[in-house]
């Protein structure tokens, strides 16, 4: 409105004739006809100069047209392009010139429009033509028409030499759309697969099986015809659908309603169904698509099931996961990882085991438990960690006091130097290559087998020899119990590191009280007869009278947010490990089903998380760059302030909630 307003008031040369050839009749009507002839022919003398200087200008432009039109699209002499045009003037975007197919287009009486490029075109910009390119960088929509704009620039002949830029809109709407189109009907591979199939049927007639298969062909065809797809079951549990990418909006809007719709069937001892929907996107032929949708099923799987996961040429994206995790684990796994890791090791020249960042009794416990492995093989080994920084200063100490791991714990620049090409690299307690203690020995050695119980994340270790992830388990110490178990004798396990493997299954269970099952038990029972003795593994977990003090402080900061939640902002840094146990503590008050710790350090905001209720901590926080499991999770987020990353963090808990 302010725009019409200004054009309406801006003077112009039309105005001026009026008013004089105005004067003059007004002078004719009182009787003063010398001073109406005067004015007369002034008006007259005017309009006929002005006419003249449109003229020459209007040939000038219609010269600078043919110049660059030649230039710019090859036209040959032909004055008038075929397209709509402008001349601009580069220093203010106003429009010199605009041709008539252009001011048909607009619905504009002037060739001389005193008017903006962005006026018409909201956001354009000219920097693209003064840095020397000739083409806009994006589409532009002129009416109901789309257009790809090229262009150039040019001085004008003007006294100040005024830069201009001629513009040529080229019609590309039919090509758009065919475009448009074709993307839209690109195929969308998905592979819907039965989480528990096995423990659904398990005790069941053949009668009760074909009425469960029913029910799940039911619910999942129902779901998949609204995409218009093709369907078929290509096992007892697994089924393949294709569907158009035009409808992928209208899965992710509807939050891929199987995931929930599926959860009222149910087998007769009342376990619900869960399935995993893995859908590639983008391949370049059916086949690509279909092992994005194969890796994308191994994703969702890996990060507990009963959830969605979308994978295209960049990285993946997840839905769902929400609910409390269902435990789908089997000892045959463990027992051929187990001995996989045995046949690997003996082929190795050196086993260098390494951790995340910071590591504390559950990495170093896993550590430990794989060099036993090593041991029993004869093979050198070294466990690659950082001395000074880590959460398990204790357990080191008693640790380096034995003579087996003399010179055992080295640094990851001493690490690169030793390696070669037949050595083999553990990676325990993480499958993140950014969170491990040395990213270039991870990048170095070619050989790596990774032992994990986090939910994995989109940018995880790639390329593993073996890779054992449970993302049920308790603590990578579990896991490697369990390994130890079918793989060594028990005199092979000395007593430091069954007490080393309990202290890591104590601290991510939190005294066995979150993410215990029968098999963390049954662990934790293998371990006490090897020597692990309990109340010295109690003891290692003791804080000492001020880092308590610390402690009551952060919790002492806690606001209570929304859904339970309670959240403690720290304005100065505190070790990692007391705002671990500030999170734990914080679930003990009544109310407060998770909690968030956030400090700074350095550049950095870390934040510690836990959860006993609904809320998926690692979910939450995996917008914020973090990972972990549901009930335990961290981040790290670089270049922002504790009051940004609070923010960010209030806004991923709200969305999680809102879903």
């Amino acid at each position: 409105m302010d725009k019409k307003l200004g054009r309406l008031l801006r003077p112009h040369v039309g105005a001026y004739l009026l008013m004089l050839l105005g004067f003059g009749i007004a002078a004719a009507m009182v009787g003063e006809y010398v001073l109406a002839g005067l004015e007369l022919g002034i008006t007259l003398l005017l309009f006929v100069i002005y006419l003249m200087r449109r003229a020459r200008e209007h040939t000038e432009l219609q010269g600078y047209l043919q110049k660059y039109t030649e230039e710019m699209a090859g036209l040959q002499g032909n004055v008038t392009a075929p397209f709509p045009t402008l001349v601009i003037n580069l220093a203010d975007g106003s429009i010199v010139f605009a041709n008539r197919e252009f001011r048909e287009l607009m619905d504009i009486r002037d060739t001389f429009v005193k008017r903006t490029v962005s006026e018409f075109v909201p956001e354009f910009d000219t920097d693209w033509i003064t840095s020397g390119k000739t083409e806009y960088p994006a589409a532009v929509n002129l009416g109901k028409k789309r257009f790809r704009v090229y262009g150039s620039a040019f001085r004008g002949e003007d006294k100040r030499n005024t830069p201009m830029g001629v513009l040529f809109f080229s019609d590309l709407t039919e090509l758009y759309e065919i475009r448009d189109e074709y993307i839209r009907s690109r195929p969308v591979v998905s592979i819907v697969l039965v989480d528990n199939y096995d423990e659904l049927t398990r005790n069941m007639s053949e009668a009760a099986i074909s009425g469960m298969n029913a029910r799940i062909n039911n619910t999942i065809m129902k779901w998949a015809q609204s995409y218009h797809g093709l369907l078929r079951r290509l096992e007892k549990n697994r089924f393949l659908l294709v569907f158009e990418k035009r409808d992928l909006k209208k899965a992710v809007a509807g939050k891929f309603s199987l995931l929930e719709d599926v959860h009222g069937i149910t087998s007769p001892a009342g376990l619900e169904a869960s399935v995993s929907i893995g859908l590639g996107v983008d391949g370049a032929t059916f086949e690509e698509s279909y092992e994005f949708a194969a890796l994308s099923i191994e994703m969702a799987l890996s990060r507990g099931g009963d959830q969605a996961v979308v994978k295209d040429r960049l990285n993946f994206r997840f839905y769902g996961g929400r609910n409390k995790e269902s435990e789908h684990r089997s000892r045959v796994r463990s027992r051929v990882t187990a001995n996989s890791l045995l046949e690997l090791i003996g082929q190795s020249s050196q086993i260098f085991i390494m951790g995340h960042k910071n590591a504390d009794m559950d990495s170093v416990g896993a550590a430990m438990g794989i060099a036993s492995l090593c041991r029993k093989k004869g093979k050198p080994f070294y466990i690659v960690l950082d001395l000074e920084n880590n959460a398990a200063d204790k357990l080191l100490d008693e640790i380096r006091q034995e003579p087996e791991y003399k010179d055992v714990f080295i640094t990851g620049q001493e690490a690169l130097v030793r390696c070669d090409n037949r050595s083999t690299l553990v990676v325990v307690d993480t499958n993140r290559p950014d969170q491990v203690e040395s990213q270039p020995l991870l990048e170095a050695i070619p050989k790596v087998c990774v032992v994990d119980h986090h939910l994995r994340a989109s940018d995880y270790i790639h390329s593993v020899v073996v890779n054992f992830h449970e993302p049920f388990a308790s603590s990578a110490a579990e896991m490697v119990t369990e390994l130890l178990e079918y793989g060594l004798d028990r005199n092979d396990i000395l007593p430091i590191e069954a007490k080393a493997l309990m202290a890591g299954i104590f601290l991510d269970t939190k005294n066995f009280n979150v993410r215990t099952g029968e098999r963390t038990f049954e662990a934790a029972a293998y371990l006490s007869q090897l020597g692990a003795d309990t109340v010295e593994v109690k003891k290692l977990l003791q804080s000492d009278f001020q880092n308590t003090v610390a402690k009551h402080q952060i919790i002492k900061a806690a606001r209570l947010y929304n859904y339970g939640i309670a959240i403690a902002a720290l304005s100065t840094t505190t070790s990692r490990t007391l705002a671990a146990q500030a999170a734990d503590e914080l679930l003990n008050i009544s109310g407060i089903t998770a909690s968030f710790v956030l400090y700074p350090d350095g550049d950095r905001v870390i934040i510690s998380a836990r959860s006993i209720g609904k809320a998926n901590v690692q979910v939450i926080l995996e917008p914020l760059g973090g990972g972990g499991n549901t009930a335990t999770a961290g981040a790290q987020v670089s270049g922002s302030t504790v009051k940004d990353v609070l923010d960010r963090l209030t806004d991923s808990i709200d969305k999680f909630f809102e879903e």
